[in-house]
């Protein structure tokens, strides 16, 4: 028999993973977003429904033979600890470069192709918008695991950075959507306890998930020095982190008898920051959210006699000091921000988290 129909290939297939797609030149299950991404290299993987395409018996046969276990044995036999391994959730750089370090470029099979973010060393031009203008212009970048530190030039003849951030402080996260292109990279760091924001991005998407690993690996090597009885399933969740939420929230002053005003919220680890502008360089203010354990309490509404909000869905931070006032658009929005408050109150707090608070 040399075809067979879709629902005897089901009966084959689908026993195998929940996934609907495959690609049957390598022989793996894929969900329908990566299935896309396997298109953007036809000339290595092949993609096809379960369910509706029409399946041969050797097909059928290979993927029955390979598989995704047998598949990641082969093509992902040394990746580095640091690298980031992106899910389904992740943007669509991250899942696309994943797919073509693996299949396409081979990197996991060679050390020596790991070069570019295993180094230690990174060297290179990115577009970096200003802080004041918003226009985008080439910096040069370097970073530096031997000096602990990342940098940039405002001039590529330049002797002196223009700031220098310390990796032990360094955050990045992949902002497409915030930034406005597909390679969008958010990269945050301390400066004076108050935290900076820098956005860059590279045509290349190889090179901007390079850099993203070469600030993973270097955050890696530095929290092996500092937490040196660590395991690495405690540091790999400490090198980079996304934003538990980000959104427009209405907020008052202090003495909250101040008009509300729409800023732009993000809520980093326990860090709650406001921007005027989502793409501001600095936050408005900052307040630490700690745990219940702490004093630290949410709560659903405003108190009483509370005026000059136009949205009207509150949620109340109750800290040691004072109390902070917020409104959110919609129900919705409300029930999320006070869930992504409330991840944070109810996790106890770890001792380096007693640190200083910043008030908005």
């Amino acid at each position: 028999m040399s075809k067979v129909g879709h629902k005897e290939v089901l009966v084959v297939l689908v026993t195998h993973n929940v996934h609907k797609w495959a690609s049957y030149t390598l022989g793996v299950f894929v969900c329908h977003s990566c299935s896309g991404l396997h298109r953007n290299i036809a000339q290595i993987s092949k993609v096809k429904s379960v369910l509706l395409d029409p399946w041969s018996l050797s097909e059928v046969e290979f993927m029955d033979s390979v598989g995704n276990n047998a598949a990641k044995a082969k093509y992902e036999q040394i990746v580095p600890a640091f690298y980031y391994c992106p899910t389904y959730k992740d943007c669509m750089l991250l899942r696309e470069q994943w797919i073509r370090a693996k299949y396409e470029r081979k990197e996991f099979l060679s050390v020596e192709r790991q070069e570019p973010y295993s180094a230690g060393y990174r060297e290179g031009f990115l577009w970096k918008r200003g802080r004041d203008n918003g226009q985008y212009l080439s910096r040069k970048f370097i970073l530096s695991e031997r000096e602990g530190v990342l940098k940039y030039f405002n001039k590529h003849d330049a002797r002196e950075p223009k700031a220098i951030m310390k990796i032990s402080t360094v955050n990045a996260t992949f902002q497409p959507t915030k930034i406005g292109t597909a390679h969008g990279l958010q990269i945050t760091y301390l400066k004076d306890n108050s935290t900076r924001n820098i956005f860059v991005y590279h045509e290349d998407g190889k090179e901007m998930v390079d850099w993203f690993n070469a600030i993973r690996a270097a955050r890696f090597h530095y929290l092996q020095v500092a937490f040196p009885g660590a395991s690495n399933s405690d540091l790999l969740p400490k090198l980079t982190r996304n934003y538990i939420k980000e959104g427009y929230m209405e907020k008052t002053g202090p003495k909250h008898t101040e008009g509300f005003k729409k800023r732009w919220f993000t809520m980093d680890d326990r860090r709650l920051m406001y921007f005027k502008d989502p793409l501001d360089a600095y936050a408005r203010g900052e307040v630490f959210i700690g745990s219940k354990e702490n004093s630290y309490t949410v709560l659903p509404g405003l108190p009483p006699n509370i005026q000059g909000y136009h949205w009207q869905f509150g949620i109340t931070i109750v800290t040691p000091d004072r109390q902070f006032l917020f409104t959110c658009e919609t129900e919705e929005d409300q029930k999320d921000w006070m869930a992504a408050f409330q991840t944070v109150t109810n996790r106890p707090m770890l001792p380096q988290e007693y640190a200083g608070k910043c008030i908005i």
